[in-house]
C-alpha cells in the first residue's frame, strides 16, 4: 500500500497529479477511510480559504499615503 502525504492530496485536489498518481490515489481513497478523512479536511480548508477576503486596515493605508506624500515633498525640495 502506498502512503500518500498531505502534499500528494493537495496536488490531487488541484488536479496537478499525473494520470498514474490520480489513479493510485483514487484507488487508495476507496480502501482507506483515514485517507478519505484527510481529503475531506483538505477540501474544507480549501473552501474556507476561497472565502477569505483580506483588505488592509484604514490606518495602514493612511500611513502609506502619508509616507508617500512626505517622500514626494522631500524630492521636490
Amino acid at each position: 500500500m502506498t502512503i500518500f502525504t498531505p502534499e500528494d492530496l493537495l496536488l490531487y485536489l488541484y488536479k496537478e497529479t499525473s494520470d498514474d498518481q490520480t489513479k493510485a490515489i483514487e484507488e487508495a481513497l476507496q480502501k482507506d477511510w483515514t485517507l478519505r478523512e484527510k481529503l475531506t479536511v483538505l477540501k474544507a480548508s480549501m473552501q474556507r480559504l476561497d472565502k477569505i477576503v483580506v483588505s488592509p486596515r484604514t490606518e495602514v493605508v493612511l500611513n502609506v499615503l502619508n509616507y508617500a506624500r512626505e517622500k514626494s515633498a522631500e524630492e521636490v525640495q
